[in-house]
């Protein structure tokens, strides 16, 4: 049962997912950095000074100057800005793995179509390939 699970850890498809969960964990962080702390803050200015990191509605009822105000009572709270956040960080990283596969698509390498001909070895003629003998020489083909 080790050794199973040893050639199961070892083989290149596991090892690329690993490789690929961390190196998405990462670029996940910079895409949140990028969306909190340089996209937001211009969209929030052009909104009226408008901090979306800071949008939230307090179900108990009271105002609270922070989110954090609110946990610290413990005020149950509705951070819809936060999901605002999410959402366009979510939005980004989708497209950018689609133009990644997008690429990496494109540089695939397709499969050459299965060929519907042969060349008969005696006169180099071009015939069917399921042919057994050549119609211009009638040399058995082997097959």
């Amino acid at each position: 049962m080790l050794k199973e699970f040893k050639e199961f850890a070892i083989r290149g498809n596991v090892l690329d997912l690993a490789v690929a969960v961390v190196i998405g964990a990462a670029f996940g962080k910079v895409v949140t950095s990028f969306v909190e702390d340089i996209l937001m803050p211009p969209i929030g200015r052009l909104a009226g000074r408008v901090d979306f990191s800071s949008m939230f509605i307090s179900l108990d009822g009271q105002h609270y100057n922070s989110i954090a105000a609110a946990k610290a009572a413990g005020a149950p709270t509705l951070n819809y800005g936060l999901f605002i956040n999410s959402v366009i960080t979510f939005v980004i990283i989708a497209f950018t793995v689609f133009l990644l596969l997008r690429q990496v698509n494109r540089f695939k390498a397709k499969p050459a179509p299965a060929p519907a001909s042969k060349e008969c070895p005696r006169c180099f003629t071009v015939i069917p390939l399921k042919a057994t003998r050549c119609p211009n020489c009638t040399s058995e083909l082997a097959a």
